[in-house]
């Protein structure tokens, strides 16, 4: 059976890849590990150079690849020249801080010499999501490459268009035929590959099922795993915030990407005394998206990437409805073609709503009553998930405390919506999974980080 590259806004398919056979998956593995042990000898200013190449073909084809994420999976189409954008970004971090990053650390003992050298590990398999086709790729790539490594991806099977192209740009750009591969296979052939005995590493970025049965397997062979899940992301919202920013920020956060981002703000904890206000003001934002095809540059919410998606977010919208959630906007499928979802907003949600115990991957924002900044601690933090949070105040003092000591997250923002940057790591906690990305923690994940005694 193939691999089908449908068009979520039309529902038509655009192109059916063969998957690949067993064997086909085998050659290519051991191919990136002969081509990984050159590329681990390649001095660093050669490995700089080719990634400062990729970032240059992402921004001459920006355009392009804009139109293929708005085709394949629904964003619109100046999100995805976006994306692009910062995967140029994290290319070139890369490339200009790996020499730093991975110099060897000298540490005085009674030795003549004694040091800590960072090697790379070998074949690292990237097992990633459709909803930022490019960047969650390259945030894994940029850094693995860099370090020595060879890379193979096992991309959505929605995306498999991203995926051929992604190989291509590291191609184009310089880097060793083989180092970086795409496999076209269902996801239940991911396990053969962690198998292989060239395969060093693995890493996910995708939902928490996804990632134990990943880290299961990765386990049982004893191999390192760096896991990015989903998330039930809170922001707090005190009496004394600034309303207008933290309206703005809200919306901004749960609707990029159609909402379909494990760090998208979920869950908004307002305090009671501004409750009435909030709602106001963030219902207008919400309802001030243009949702339409992401083809056309003046929409700002695309379909959501999967009709099958859609419908699993609007039974839960219903089940909160049904328990006692008022519904100030939205709430319902949209006649048009296409996996459309409105922007969304559920007030009186409580615990044992979906909005309040799982992650809503859509457009669906739930409004939580607390009576003050303890009762909104307790329940930002009541939650299996610990990837993103916020909190909005006018006291910056009291922001940063709650942000760096109270909030269970990996990634904590005050008076700003979450988002990744190549200079500070990411990753979450609990149920949100475990490791970094990004900054030097992200690329010190997938090294060998040995110690050298000389007598």
């Amino acid at each position: 059976m193939g691999i089908e590259s449908i068009n979520p806004t039309t529902g038509k398919i655009i192109k059916t890849y063969d998957a690949m056979t067993p064997d086909q998956v085998k050659k290519f593995v051991e191919q990136s590990h002969r081509a990984f042990m050159t590329w681990k000898r390649e001095e660093f200013s050669v490995r700089s150079s080719a990634m400062h190449n990729a970032a240059r073909i992402l921004r001459e084809r920006a355009s392009e690849y804009g139109t293929l994420m708005a085709q394949e999976m629904g964003k619109p189409v100046k999100d995805g020249m976006a994306e692009a954008e910062k995967c140029a970004w994290v290319c070139e971090y890369y490339a200009d801080n790996t020499k730093e990053f991975l110099t060897p650390e000298i540490v005085k003992t009674e030795a003549t010499r004694s040091f800590v050298t960072f090697q790379p590990l070998g074949v690292i398999l990237s097992v990633m999501p459709w909803n930022f086709p490019f960047w969650q790729v390259f945030r894994f790539a940029a850094p693995a490459l860099m370090a020595g490594n060879a890379g193979i991806l096992k991309h959505a099977s929605n995306v498999p268009g991203c995926a051929i192209a992604i190989e291509t740009i590291f191609l184009n750009a310089g880097f060793p035929e083989h180092l970086f591969r795409t496999l076209l296979i269902k996801a239940g052939k991911v396990s053969t590959v962690i198998e292989h005995p060239l395969v060093r590493a693995v890493t996910l970025t995708g939902s928490t099922p996804a990632g134990k049965a990943v880290a299961s397997k990765a386990g049982d062979m004893i191999k390192k795993t760096v896991l990015e899940l989903g998330g039930n992301d809170p922001y707090i919202i005190l009496a004394d915030a600034d309303l207008e920013v933290a309206t703005s920020a809200c919306a901004t956060s749960r609707l990029i990407n159609a909402g379909q981002s494990c760090i998208a703000a979920k869950r908004f904890i307002v305090v009671e005394s501004i409750r009435k206000e909030f709602e106001h003001m963030f219902v207008d934002r919400m309802k001030a998206q243009i949702m339409g095809d992401p083809m056309d540059p003046s929409t700002t919410l695309g379909p959501m990437a999967k009709h099958e998606l859609r419908d699993e977010l609007h039974d839960q919208v219903k089940q909160c409805i049904e328990k006692g959630a008022t519904c100030l906007l939205g709430g319902e499928i949209p006649e048009e073609e296409g996996a459309f979802y409105p922007a969304t907003v559920l007030t009186d949600v409580t615990k044992g709503m979906p909005a309040y115990d799982e992650e809503l991957f859509g457009p669906v924002a739930a409004i939580i009553v607390v009576k003050n900044e303890q009762e909104a601690i307790k329940v930002a933090n009541d939650s299996p998930f610990g990837l993103g949070a916020a909190v909005f105040t006018q006291n910056i003092e009291r922001g940063e405390r709650i942000a760096a000591d109270e909030l269970e997250a990996g990634c904590c923002f005050v008076n700003s919506f979450v988002k990744s940057d190549p200079r500070l790591p990411f990753g979450g906690i609990k149920e949100s999974g475990y490791g970094r990305e990004l900054s030097h923690y992200g690329i010190k994940e997938f090294v060998n980080i040995k110690t050298v005694v000389v007598k």
